[in-house]
């Protein structure tokens, strides 16, 4: 496992933009595929996007599709998650997430590490 810590959430108006950090500990982020996933209240964790450590490939929810970039920078340890054009249905607790594997899992039972999250609220 690798040690991971959000930041970056706040509160923001819809339309606007936020992008939040992750930071990792050690020496093996480099071999980690980052997702990035979300949490309303009452509802279950949905994942919204991920990068692989082999190729940097990524992968988006349907909803975040055009809005969302995942980006990574291997020298820093860290994963980023912008956020365009967001919206009221865009608030939630959203956690950073890693796994071993090279795939761009959606899962959340794939990923073996997590940070603790960071909310973001959209206000109409």
């Amino acid at each position: 496992q690798v040690p991971l810590v959000e930041s970056g959430g706040g509160l923001v108006q819809a339309g606007n933009s936020l992008r939040l950090s992750c930071a990792a500990s050690g020496r093996t982020f480099r071999r980690y595929t980052m997702g990035w996933f979300r949490q309303a209240p009452g509802k279950e964790r949905e994942f919204a996007a991920a990068i692989s450590w082999s190729d940097s490939s990524t992968k988006y929810a349907d909803s975040v599709k055009g809005r969302f970039t995942i980006t990574r920078d291997n020298d820093k340890n860290m994963v980023y998650l912008q956020m365009n054009s967001l919206k009221p249905e865009d608030t939630a607790v959203y956690y950073c997430a890693g796994t071993r594997g090279s795939y761009t899992e959606t899962r959340p039972d794939a990923y073996d590490s997590w940070g603790q999250g960071t909310q973001v609220t959209v206000s109409s």
